[in-house]
């Protein structure tokens, strides 16, 4: 009997729980466009709270969020400054132009923040004939750095000097829920600094689609008609935010033992390719990148292993740990691993 495989190309290839089935199955529906949907709103006041926000909508996907916080907390010809890889700049196929129509700046993102002294000095230039910067974007925690978390002191910081601006920022916190395992600190004071804060249910909490925006009353009915015009309205959306409720209730704390697995899979890496750039001690999330010369070869060998696993840029592996890959999957890729050419 073949064993199952061990799919390591994202959190979000999990299944729902049977308890989020049941709970899609039993969900109280009404028509979310006319905001009658009692278990949509009752997952955007418990999302609201949870990240210490005004309000909260619910939207398709993170990109979805994303974008609405660009377009209604900029305007046409603004300045966005952003971490140079962040998910936003490179991982949303430049919707920024064409949704917000504004231009980014990139800033070194290497270690997963930004230097507030960079975003000091995109703010000072605009008395340089340069461009308004109208937001800051964050990524929280920050995929390409092996789901770096933010220190709370350097968010603080660079909440303060954009403040001194009247700039806001918009954190896009899909994976917040693994910084708040990670850290010990809460989502809310986490995202306390920003604006807005975009969080994914279906990133490593099992939730089958959904995203969740929250900010200022304002923002985020701006936001509500803003998702209109995309194409956002679901109608009968409690279906699905039913198992979104489920997924903030039940699925949060668990995400340690991914952070555990993730930490595992990043020791064997680090000594099989020990110029790979992979400090198993900076993976604390549940996402491992490093460097191989052959990346196209090594997922080979681990698909002849029953390992999928998967690449963000030219020669950058990655692997994603989750509710789906237990102990046993973790050993059998570490294996696969340690006699991958």
């Amino acid at each position: 009997m073949a064993l199952p495989v061990v799919d390591l190309r994202s959190d979000t290839v999990t299944q729902p729980t049977a308890e989020m089935r049941q709970a899609m199955a039993d969900a109280v529906v009404g028509d979310d466009v006319y905001r009658e949907d009692p278990t949509v709103n009752a997952l955007e006041d418990a999302f609201a709270e949870r990240v210490g926000k005004q309000a909260a909508l619910f939207v398709p996907s993170g990109t979805m969020g994303n974008q609405l916080a660009l377009r209604v907390l900029t305007r046409p010809g603004d300045l966005v400054v952003a971490g140079a890889r962040q998910h936003l700049v490179i991982y949303e196929n430049a919707a920024s132009a064409r949704n917000a129509e504004v231009q980014l700046h990139t800033v070194d993102d290497a270690d997963g923040t930004i230097d507030p002294a960079a975003v000091s000095w995109a703010l000072d230039a605009g008395a340089h004939h340069q461009p308004h910067v109208g937001l800051v974007c964050v990524e929280n925690t920050h995929m390409p750095a092996n789901g770096a978390v933010w220190p709370l002191d350097l968010l603080e910081e660079l909440a303060a000097r954009c403040r001194t601006s009247a700039i806001p920022i918009h954190m896009d916190g899909a994976r917040l829920w693994h910084a708040e395992v990670a850290t010990g600190v809460s989502m809310a004071t986490l995202a306390g600094g920003a604006t807005t804060v975009m969080c994914c249910l279906s990133k490593g909490l099992c939730a089958p689609v959904g995203s969740l925006l929250a900010g200022p009353d304002d923002a985020i009915g701006a936001a509500r008609i803003e998702r209109s015009r995309l194409g956002g309205g679901m109608r009968q959306a409690g279906v699905i935010a039913a198992a979104g409720i489920v997924a903030m209730g039940s699925m949060v704390d668990r995400l340690a033992e991914d952070h555990s697995r993730a930490r595992r899979l990043a020791e064997t890496a680090a000594e099989r390719w020990p110029d790979g750039g992979l400090d198993p001690a900076a993976v604390r999330t549940n996402i491992v990148v490093f460097r191989h010369c052959d990346a196209p070869g090594l997922l080979a060998h681990l698909d002849a292993h029953g390992i999928k696993a998967g690449t963000i840029a030219p020669g950058m592996v990655r692997m994603v740990t989750h509710h789906d890959i237990d102990d046993d999957g973790i050993a059998r890729t570490c294996r696969a691993l340690a006699t991958a050419p």
